[in-house]
């Protein structure tokens, strides 16, 4: 630091959850990336292969429509298990960086990708990491889904819930809507992760004709939950809707969020929309479903039902306008490995954030109450 010169310094918010914390770190072309979570009850049964089975669903060059990167992806637990069960001690996760090439990066440390977030880190921080973006890379979702896989098995053991997330349009192809609950091995059929097997071809060949136009395409991914308990969410602030939309726009490329009958339940009148409590198998249900499972903010009992949408990704292969670090006038060209789409890896980062909201919002229902068991 120059002699006379003030210096500031700048935090940036790397956690996410109350009860249920996780704390993600690393840059894309770093040695590594990972996560830290804390408050994950003791004795849970847990190893690395339950982890690395949803890390493998969203590591790079797993198909054609993905980028060609090569990453095994292989999660090391570092610390907070033992013996095959959590201590109760903050878990440390780990996934080293292989397939790293910084030089294709170089031309962006002077000029800025357009819709990219060189430049707005750039006036945020005063310094960047140029080399595939850094902290804005996608990359940085490998902590999210490793914290997610512990998550989906508390979750699992407390109450059986099931996370499913697929791809319901690539930019402008649309799959009907999916009526009954998809199983797992139904949306892993195919590379694009929709459960219409033949709309998903459809929506695989736009993809392949992107990138052989040095182009890119976005979508939409729809995500349900099953066998929620009423109660779950806080009013006012915290509320669950609230929560699961914070995860969401968290993630990279994210440019939407809705829930229930979404922004197609404002062309209906409230006659139409409200949905009519009704007794059934000795519990109360709600004879439809447009409140997407959550009302007041607090979960309903219903199936949690929302949508979240993708921008087509920022970095193409073609020649587009910008300027560089100083201001001037230029043009870039970029480089590197890029998804032309992101939505097949994304299904299994909007379950991990999904799992975690939900086990953060159930572990502060049950501290109210204490009764959460698994």
């Amino acid at each position: 630091m120059q002699a006379g010169r003030a210096q500031t310094f700048r935090a940036v918010s790397n956690s996410f959850g109350q009860s249920f914390r996780i704390t993600t770190w690393g840059e894309s072309h770093g040695p590594a990336v990972g996560v830290v979570v804390d408050g994950c009850p003791a004795r849970l049964p847990l190893t690395a292969a339950e982890i690395q089975a949803d890390l493998d669903r969203r590591r790079p060059g797993q198909s054609e429509i993905t980028t060609p990167r090569q990453e095994a992806d292989q999660v090391e637990i570092l610390s907070g298990v033992f013996e095959g069960l959590t201590t109760g001690v903050p878990i440390s996760l780990l996934v080293r960086n292989g397939d790293q090439r910084p030089g294709a990066y170089d031309e962006m440390r002077e000029k800025y990708r357009p819709s990219h977030a060189d430049y707005t880190y750039q006036a945020k921080y005063g310094h960047r990491d140029h080399r595939g973006g850094g902290r804005s890379s996608a990359r940085e979702t490998i902590g999210r889904v490793a914290a997610g896989a512990i998550a989906k098995k508390i979750l699992h053991l407390a109450g059986q819930v099931e996370i499913r997330a697929y791809v319901t349009h690539i930019h402008d192809i649309a799959a009907p809507a999916v009526v009954n609950f998809p199983s797992l091995s139904e949306v892993e059929a195919n590379a694009v992760r929709c459960p219409d097997a033949a709309v998903a071809a459809q929506m695989i060949e736009r993809i392949k004709q992107a990138r052989s136009e040095g182009d890119s395409v976005g979508g939409i991914i729809e995500c349900r939950v099953r066998h929620v308990p009423v109660g779950l969410g806080e009013p006012v602030f915290d509320r669950l809707e609230a929560d699961l939309a914070k995860a969401m726009l968290s993630l990279p490329a994210t440019k939407g969020f809705e829930i229930g009958s979404g922004f197609a339940g404002t062309l209906l009148k409230g006659s139409q929309h409200n949905d009519a409590f009704v007794a059934q198998g000795g519990g109360i249900h709600t004879a439809t479903n447009n409140s997407g499972g959550v009302q007041g903010g607090i979960s309903n009992g219903e199936e949690i039902v929302f949508r979240t949408a993708f921008k087509p990704t920022a970095t193409i292969l073609q020649t587009q306008k910008t300027v560089d670090v100083h201001g001037a006038g230029t043009e870039l060209l970029a480089r590197g490995r890029h998804d032309p789409c992101v939505l097949p890896r994304a299904v299994v980062i909007v379950e991990a954030m999904t799992a975690l909201v939900l086990v953060d919002h159930w572990m502060r229902q049950a501290a109210q109450n204490r009764t959460f068991k698994f």
